[in-house]
């Protein structure tokens, strides 16, 4: 499956040894080892051992005695993600050579959720994991059942200027050829929820798996939100002004498909905007939701940038902050710990707390991408080249491109992911 990627050393010696050991009994007949012979239990804890999904992709692939231990393994840690680029090649971390799924192209996705693909056609969006192959069937974004269903946009005139009238809706952006899912979550079997806008501004749709159309409150105001999580049964979303809304819902009478009942906000944000100073230098932000060890995490990206004279601002390093949301009282408060076992993993279209310690991969560490959306961002970048970036929250030391993970900006780069295997 992982043809492309070097061959996995460091089992060999253990079949050595136990070759030797057989050569001293010399009035025995030494047995014909194989794979296949070694104890299920002792290749469970080989796999046990194995971070990268490439590696246990490799390990199921040995005979079928092990493909059968990786399927009875039930309490294994996730292993690493992988990083999926536009034009179909991924990375299975660590390893600094990208491959291809065999027999089947996911060159082209829009979004990423988890360990699926977000295709966005014509006729429909479709969910695609590229692991199993298995395939989910979400409505085109043309097709749209309206709350009220009358919905009209409303303009004024203002100078000879036509404007969206009290403010902007789904109903002014719904024709725009720049209309984009900008995330999708998958919160259950029954319930998809996607942000759809232009540039800075998105609406919230939700629908049924298989469903024929998404819903949305046709008046609801558009606003800048910057991420969603679907946390403990309940679905959030972050604005850029970092207020936490909650979106209450419920089901349609008449069709059993679920709706936004009502949007409300639990923590108010105390936000700073982008800010230019006079030595040529500009601060900008990304803000992310993350759910971590039962926790609620805000992850405020502070990227330092440099202004020259006869162009537009050039991104430099980055900082972060993390924020635990205070239910009880409706606030943020700052941490200064993701955890010594945690890892986060932070992209625009999915991010994910997970545990890797016991890899040896060191915690308390952020790991993130520079997956600007076009439209949507304030600077560009210097470097032709862009990765995986490391942030170590403990001394603050950042890097910003991987030394052998990397791969060439561009427009139709943008879009990277991370991907999470589901064993």
């Amino acid at each position: 499956m992982f043809d492309a990627l070097p061959p996995r050393r460091g089992m060999l010696p253990f079949r050595d040894s136990l070759l030797m050991a057989a050569e001293k009994k010399p009035h025995l007949q030494p047995p014909a080892l194989s794979w296949s012979s070694i104890p299920l239990e002792l290749a469970g804890l080989v796999l046990s051992l194995l971070p990268a999904h490439a590696d246990r992709a490799r390990f199921a692939a040995v005979c079928p005695q092990w493909r059968a231990a990786a399927r009875q393994q039930q309490r294994l840690h996730p292993p690493l993600p992988l990083i999926a680029l536009p034009d179909g090649t991924f990375y299975s971390l660590p390893y600094p050579t990208p491959f291809r799924f065999p027999g089947c192209g996911f060159a082209g996705y829009q979004s990423a959720c988890g360990s699926w693909l977000v295709f966005p056609r014509d006729d429909g969006c479709f969910l695609v994991d590229p692991f199993s192959r298995e395939t989910v069937t979400l409505p085109p974004l043309s097709s749209v059942r309206l709350r009220p269903p009358n919905a009209v946009a409303k303009w004024s005139y203002e100078h000879g200027t036509k404007l969206a009238d009290p403010y902007l809706t789904w109903m002014h952006i719904k024709d725009s050829d720049e209309l984009h899912i900008s995330k999708l979550v998958l919160c259950s079997t029954n319930l998809v929820v996607a942000l759809v806008g232009i540039g800075y501004t998105s609406q919230i749709l939700m629908c049924q798996p298989g469903a024929l159309s998404w819903s949305v409150r046709a008046y609801d105001r558009c606003k800048g939100f910057e991420d969603m999580s679907f946390y403990q049964g309940k679905l959030y979303a972050l604005t850029k002004e970092e207020n936490l809304l909650v979106v209450n819902i419920s089901e349609d009478h008449s069709t059993g498909d679920p709706q936004v009942s009502r949007i409300g906000q639990v923590i108010k944000g105390d936000p700073w905007y982008s800010i230019a100073f006079t030595n040529n230098a500009m601060l900008c932000k990304k803000l992310y939701l993350v759910e971590s060890c039962g926790a609620m995490l805000m992850v405020r990206r502070t990227i330092f940038c440099r202004v020259p004279h006869d162009g537009g601002a050039v991104a430099g390093p980055s900082a972060f902050e993390v924020f635990k949301a205070d239910f009880e009282h409706s606030g943020w408060v700052k941490v200064s710990t993701v955890g010594a076992d945690q890892v986060l993993f932070l992209g625009r279209r999915c991010s994910r707390s997970l545990p890797f310690s016991r890899y040896g991969v060191p915690g308390d560490h952020i790991l993130f991408l520079d997956d600007d959306e076009e439209n949507r961002t304030e600077y560009g970048y210097a470097e032709e080249n862009t990765s995986y970036g490391t942030y170590a929250m403990g001394s603050g030391r950042y890097r910003s491109v991987h030394p052998d993970i990397s791969w060439k900006r561009g427009d139709e780069m943008r879009l990277a992911a991370w991907l999470f295997p589901h064993d």
